[in-house]
């Protein structure tokens, strides 16, 4: 569908539009932006292209489309799945959103904010507690991912069970069409029930059907106080019962609610400098796990200390350390986000994020577990993730750092019995990380073929070249 090259003049015409050091051509400059942050996924592209403003970035896609030229949004380029990266071709454009980071508005009274793509999650996190608000998303890549990508991949995060994923923190959305043209959506009302909800196509599609520009986002009260707890439990199905506890004493002060399996502190405390275990014994399961409310004191340390006191005397907790500061509870929350981080200094691992319903996720962890032990009796399973919502992120290696890569090559194998086991407990292979190329022929075996049908034809009515994001997804 492309000229098998660059075309002449093409670069010179994108920089008419966004100037000259907004285009990226030569080949170590273009480096950034060609390959993912895991190290996982490596493209060639003709070109990058930096637009500064929706304006800008509407002209870049009509002239790209005028000549059948694909393009590949990126943001901060922290895709899991390979989204965000051009394939090997040299003929594709990423168009990335980085300048376009102004907040535009925030209204405190109507708890909203309007920004574009390319601010960076951590700054609207800031941002929102300056005017005594909360933005809940919350993930590990917080300080490099930005909101633009945030959105087209659904972000999920540990602040879920609660406020729930990205889809449900959008209100408004402005993108940009594949033909170029912008639709304005930047509307802040809570309720419009007049037709079809037409961001929802856009959250969650991965840049395969148009570029989000801007987007108006819910902004919550902030906490005044919160409890933060470590809590080490024998098995998830002690940890699922936790979390039925806690719900039945506090209700929805649960904020977070993270497993953790002992193997991923020990690849913490190995990697991660400063890490340290705060509980005296190791077990072979814990749960991070927090509230918080909106009013001040020290009320909820006293609710979830004779909350998990109780449910010690019930057999389900088997010891715990309560945070006792800010730095405390920090310390605490870092060693639950330093996972990835220590995982990939460990050496390569096939990683799973994947989702069943809440109350099945101990019977996945245990059905997943028990046949791949089977199969594979070398491996090594890290398994944590957002039990409060049945997220899980399964990750498996080899015993031995030292055979890392020669496990990573039983990948696809691996992957269908971690997919079996999800699709026979009516899960999902994606929860929050999207498909882009990992999962764009897996996702074949799992989705209906009238719900593979109804995507395509979403997909040729707004991208009937099929210029956005080509091999993505679908």
């Amino acid at each position: 569908m492309n000229d098998p090259a660059f075309p002449a003049g093409l670069a010179d015409a994108l920089r008419a539009i966004v100037g000259a050091g907004a285009v990226i051509t030569g080949d170590s400059e273009r480096a950034p932006y060609e390959n993912d942050w895991r190290d996982q996924w490596h493209g060639r592209a003709a070109a990058v292209v930096k637009p500064a403003s929706t304006e800008e970035a509407s002209k870049v896609v009509a002239l790209l489309a005028g000549r059948r030229v694909a393009m590949v949004p990126q943001g901060g380029n922290t895709s899991m799945c390979g989204g965000s990266v051009p394939d090997g071709s040299g003929t594709q454009v990423v168009v990335n959103l980085s300048r376009m980071n102004r907040v535009r508005s925030i209204d405190a009274l109507d708890n909203t904010m309007t920004v574009e793509a390319g601010c960076v999650l951590a700054t609207l996190q800031e941002l929102a507690a300056k005017h005594d608000r909360l933005f809940p998303l919350s993930l590990g890549a917080e300080g490099s991912c930005e909101i633009g990508g945030n959105l087209s991949t659904n972000a999920g995060g540990t602040g879920v069970l609660r406020y729930g994923n990205t889809r449900e923190l959008v209100l408004g959305l402005e993108v940009v069409l594949p033909d170029g043209r912008v639709w304005g959506g930047l509307r802040a009302l809570r309720k419009d029930n007049t037709g079809y909800d037409l961001k929802h196509l856009f959250v969650g599609a991965e840049g395969t059907l148009g570029i989000i520009t801007a987007a108006v986002l819910k902004l919550f009260p902030r906490p005044r106080s919160q409890a933060t707890a470590l809590v080490a439990v024998d098995d998830p199905a002690a940890a699922l019962a936790l979390l039925a506890f806690l719900r039945a004493r506090v209700g929805e002060r649960v904020t977070g609610f993270e497993l953790i399996s002992r193997i991923c502190l020990d690849l913490v405390f190995a990697h991660i400098p400063g890490s340290r275990d705060p509980l005296s014994t190791p077990h072979g399961w814990y749960v991070l796990t927090e509230l918080s409310d909106s009013t001040a004191g020290g009320a909820l340390d006293a609710l979830l200390e004779e909350a998990l006191a109780a449910a010690a005397e019930a057999g389900i907790v088997r010891d715990a350390a309560l945070a006792a500061s800010h730095a405390q509870r920090a310390e605490f929350w870092k060693l639950r986000e330093s996972i990835s981080e220590a995982q990939k200094i460990e050496g390569v691992s096939i990683k799973h994020d994947v989702s069943v319903p809440v109350s099945r996720v101990p019977e996945l962890i245990e059905r997943a577990g028990a046949e791949l032990a089977r199969r594979f009796p070398d491996v090594r399973i890290v398994a944590f993730g957002h039990l409060g919502d049945g997220n899980i992120h399964y990750n498996c290696s080899a015993q031995a750092r030292g055979d890392a890569k020669r496990f990573f090559e039983q990948a696809p194998d691996v992957n269908h019995v971690v997919y079996e086991a999800v699709d026979a407990l009516g899960g999902s292979i994606s929860a929050e990380h999207g498909l882009g190329v990992l999962k764009v022929e897996e996702i074949k075996r799992y989705k209906s073929a009238l719900e593979l049908d109804m995507m395509r034809a979403i997909k040729r009515t707004l991208d009937p070249h099929g210029l956005m994001n080509p091999g993505k997804v679908l």
